[in-house]
């Protein structure tokens, strides 16, 4: 696992703005510094929606199923170079279209995110990286079922609820 506290984020406004520069370390200290992030989720042509399944490693949420894609935009990076970049690294897909659903501002305890949410349709292989733990296509049903019993994500069951799949 590499350390990467000292790579660059921008820090934004809530139109995504870019206002300065912190290091990711400093953005996941607890300062709130709003930076941007995107995310994707992958349905196949069934309407089932992929979830990985994150490492019990990670500091944050180890264990729990969640989005299919998700990571920071670098400083330098537009929305959809990060877009292309983390689905690459995280799911070894190269050629998928995507939409843009929504942005919002997500607050943690630790951090504040400014989340550019995207959804695809894929029915390609999906090889998730080593950096996850697999991940596998949930019914809707299934997933609603799951909901509040700490099996996914808090970031993930709000995004799930406010994009209303």
């Amino acid at each position: 696992m590499k350390d990467n506290s000292e790579e660059m984020f921008p820090v934004v406004d809530e139109d995504g703005n870019i206002l300065s520069a912190a290091t990711r370390g400093e953005c996941h200290s607890g300062s709130k510094l709003l930076h941007p992030v995107v995310h994707l989720h992958v349905f196949n042509s069934r309407g089932e929606l992929y979830l990985q399944k994150r490492p019990e490693w990670k500091d944050i949420q180890p264990g729990k199923w969640d989005t299919a894609v998700g990571g920071h935009i670098d400083l330098g990076e537009s929305v959809e170079m990060a877009l292309k970049r983390e689905v690459k690294e995280e799911l070894g897909i190269e050629d998928f279209t995507s939409e843009l659903i929504t942005h919002y501002v997500f607050e943690s305890s630790r951090e504040k995110e400014l989340v550019f949410a995207h959804k695809t349709v894929y029915d390609g292989e999906i090889h998730p990286s080593e950096e996850l733990d697999g991940g596998r296509f949930w019914s809707i049903e299934e997933i609603k079922a799951n909901m509040g019993k700490e099996v996914f994500t808090p970031n993930f069951e709000s995004e799930f609820k406010r994009l209303g799949f």
